[in-house]
């Protein structure tokens, strides 16, 4: 199957949330300014998605090969047990905001700017996941995003991005040399159906995370690892 363009998501942002959750007060000398960039915000923004719908070919022991495309992964592997078939993607909040952002010297109208910009992250990503539970009614799923685990590093963003196409045509996003996409606010990952609720913050004991999204779970660790293996799974 053919990758996906999603790029016709419409954007919707709750001022008043992304206000409180900034600490934006109506009565702040600052609160003109902000509107003005949330304003400003919803004018340029286009999030965007690309997805495949992809095969498992064949399962190693720590590797799976989806459409012809290895990815090493013991963790990867072991989610994909029962799986036949998986979602490989890459959702922005596009290259406008990127650039919009980096344009403010200001060290407080940056800080909004990329909030700002990461709320439309947000938004591409709930759209994709809401096309994907519409359209393929995969019932309940994780994700696996490269460079999350030590287990999966950031290199396997290449094979990653050579099973979608040409994904900067697509949607705007591409690698640097040292495989970090750009615009920053982007995310790229394989999502899976799944009988658990696996993320992979329950495998990282990294204790201040802003991004974390589930409790660090030792026994899931013990799980995952191989009594062989003393090195840890997350960075």
């Amino acid at each position: 199957m053919d990758s996906i363009i999603l790029d016709r998501i419409p954007l919707q942002l709750d001022f008043d949330t992304l206000a409180k959750s900034l600490r934006v007060k109506a009565t702040s000398a600052y609160f003109k300014d902000f509107q003005q960039l949330f304003d400003t915000a919803l004018a340029i923004g286009k999030p965007r998605a690309l997805y495949r719908l992809a095969y498992i070919d064949d399962k190693g022991e720590n590797h799976v090969v989806i459409d012809g495309v290895r990815f090493t992964s013991r963790i990867l592997r072991m989610n994909l047990q029962a799986a036949h078939r998986v979602f490989v993607y890459v959702a922005t909040g596009g290259p406008e905001l990127e650039a919009w952002a980096a344009g403010f010297e200001n060290l407080l109208q940056r800080f909004w700017a990329d909030a700002l910009a990461e709320a439309v992250l947000r938004v591409a990503s709930r759209a994709l996941e809401d096309h994907l539970t519409q359209t393929y009614q995969p019932g309940n799923t994780a994700h696996m995003n490269p460079g999350s685990l030590q287990d999966w590093p950031i290199t396997e963003q290449v094979p990653l991005f050579g099973l979608l196409g040409d994904v900067r045509s697509a949607i705007g996003v591409y690698l640097t040399e040292s495989l970090l996409m750009m615009p920053r606010k982007s995310v790229s990952g394989i999502s899976f159906p799944t009988d658990t609720n696996f993320a992979s913050c329950q495998l990282c004991p990294r204790e201040v995370c802003p991004g974390r999204r589930a409790a660090y779970d030792p026994a899931l660790v013990a799980h995952y690892q191989p009594a062989s293996v003393a090195e840890p799974l997350a960075k």
